[in-house]
């Protein structure tokens, strides 16, 4: 399933798109994402997903103009997933002290102990990491209110809980279009349960192109020295 979900700019959650497609290529993707502009979707100030290439090669061809942020729990899972066991529970610590530092410059001396420390032994796993750098840490430029929400894909992830789990019991008992329909109208149900953005005030903001510097909006002294 290629599923979207937007923040509108009242701080407020929609699924755009629940649609099937032929696993996550760039084809299956380019097809929902012209669909959403052909309803009038304008282009996103940011998207946040996994490491699914088709996704952000059609985004850059429909929406060339959003900035992109990788999701922090599947990049974790990746990389971790190129270390033994015995070393995982030390590189997960190190990948936390990243995404979670207070600071870009905070987050990219974590980033660079980190592949110090594991390059040598494990080039695999530090080239995973490397390979999204600049994408991993695109949430420093937008406010810290919404750093929880942007920084993995969670919001989907967790909506897709229980829908996952009444579709594996009726596996084979639908059709396509049953399938399709029975999730659309889980979606339905769980979107009447989502909360606003945390700090959504500050959506007005982001609309406008306000560069926040380390999640903090600059002084209006600050704006006009730049």
């Amino acid at each position: 399933m290629l599923v979207v979900i937007a923040v509108d700019a009242r701080g407020e959650k929609h699924f755009l798109a629940i649609e099937d497609g032929v696993r996550e290529s760039t084809q299956s993707w380019r097809e929902v994402l012209l669909g959403l502009k052909s309803r009038g979707l304008s282009a996103p100030k940011l998207a946040i997903g996994d490491g699914a290439m088709g996704f952000w090669a059609a985004l850059e061809e429909i929406y060339p103009g959003t900035r992109q942020q990788r999701c922090w729990v599947h990049k974790s899972g990746n990389v971790l997933n190129y270390l033994p066991k015995r070393t995982q529970p030390k590189a997960k610590k190190m990948l936390h002290d990243i995404w979670q530092a207070e600071t870009r410059e905070d987050a990219h001396h974590a980033f660079d102990l980190f592949i110090e420390t594991f390059e040598a032994k494990y080039p695999k796993a530090t080239e995973c990491l490397i390979r999204d750098r600049d994408e991993l840490l695109t949430f420093y430029d937008f406010p810290a209110q919404h750093w929880q929400s942007i920084r993995t894909s969670n919001p989907i992830e967790s909506a897709f809980a229980t829908i996952r789990h009444r579709t594996k019991r009726t596996k084979g008992c639908l059709s396509r279009d049953g399938m399709l329909h029975m999730m659309f109208k889980l979606g339905q149900c769980a979107e009447k349960s989502w909360r606003k953005l945390r700090g959504f005030a500050h959506l007005a903001d982001v609309i406008q192109g306000v560069d926040f510097v380390n999640g903090i909006k600059p002084s209006t002294q600050d704006q006009a020295a730049a």
